[in-house]
């Protein structure tokens, strides 16, 4: 691992709280690198009037004006998502979809918190009964088994992989696959069954799933169902690193500064919980950078 690339900063996530994070960093000279892509982001859709000091604006021009930023500010960008986080001593090491991996000091996690749901008869009722969101907590209850996968990009092809060791036949299903040519190889080299061009319109069963229905008129049985769709979420990411959840499951519980309960991993915007405001997720952000950033540099000076 020593001669992959190290940062004291990585940021996970490119919407509002990540960049904040990122500027605040990369101006206290940490080396800082943000990864996701931009249109991940909620707010890249969205139409902003309640921001302060703002009438109205997109939130596709203050994603592109806080990139421009970061940049300015020495930091790196890299439009792709984290496929495993692992501690590594004091450090963490990343694997990332184009098949890199990198270390850093600290990680800041901001990639928001709503899981992407697939929208199609079956899915609620199914939940908890082979319908799954987060194939690093579920993967080992398919051993041997038939599973589908719903997704086009990252988190939805490395997922298939990391199933892969567990399921007998992996099956991903896409309109049109958006990953990383190093991630792809990985899907051909261990057997996915890509299915591009082609929708999940229907998940089926009674007690457990039985099949999933496509919009070519198919039926396909499987024994499980995960819907990946975009990046990991905070509980693919969470139950790599450790860190502590809410009492319902769904946002990082973080102090005062943005510390989550593992060292040297931080949280800020949507991932830890309402208000789901892009004003809370920037003072957050704020917080973070300049927290993990000083954390950093006293490991490093701990070091030399």
């Amino acid at each position: 691992m020593t001669n992959t690339k190290l940062y004291d900063v990585v940021i996970l996530g490119s919407g509002p709280g990540g960049l904040q994070a990122g500027i605040h960093a990369a101006r206290k000279k940490a080396r800082t690198l943000m990864l996701g892509r931009m249109d991940n982001s909620s707010l890249y859709w969205a139409h902003i009037e309640n921001y302060c000091c703002q009438f109205t604006i997109s939130g596709e021009e203050i994603l592109k004006t806080g990139r421009e930023q970061l940049r300015n500010f020495g930091a790196e960008l890299r439009d792709e998502d984290v496929l495993a986080i692992e501690p590594d001593g004091e450090l963490f090491v990343m694997r990332l979809e184009s098949g890199d991996e990198i270390r850093t000091r600290t990680v800041i996690l901001a990639t928001g918190s709503s899981r992407t749901k697939l929208k199609v008869p079956g899915e609620k009722e199914l939940l908890g009964k082979g319908v799954s969101y987060c194939v690093d907590c579920d993967a080992g209850f398919y051993r041997d088994a038939v599973v589908a996968v719903a997704g086009c990009r990252s988190a939805a092809a490395g997922g298939a992989v990391a199933l892969t060791h567990f399921a007998r036949e992996v099956h991903l299903f896409c309109e049109k696959l958006d990953v990383a040519e190093g991630l792809r190889r990985q899907l051909d080299d261990t057997g996915v069954q890509v299915h591009e061009g082609v929708k999940i319109t229907e998940i089926q069963g009674v007690t457990a799933v039985s099949a999933v229905q496509l919009d070519d008129g198919s039926t396909l049985p499987v024994d499980g169902v995960f819907i990946e769709l975009g990046a990991k979420g905070v509980l693919e990411l969470t139950a790599m690193l450790g860190v502590r959840l809410d009492d319902d499951m769904k946002y990082i519980v973080a102090d005062k500064k943005q510390r989550t309960n593992v060292d040297g991993v931080y949280a800020a915007g949507d991932i830890c919980g309402p208000p789901l405001q892009m004003a809370k997720a920037v003072g957050e952000g704020c917080v973070a950078g300049i927290e993990a950033a000083t954390y950093a540099k006293k490991q490093a000076e701990r070091e030399a």
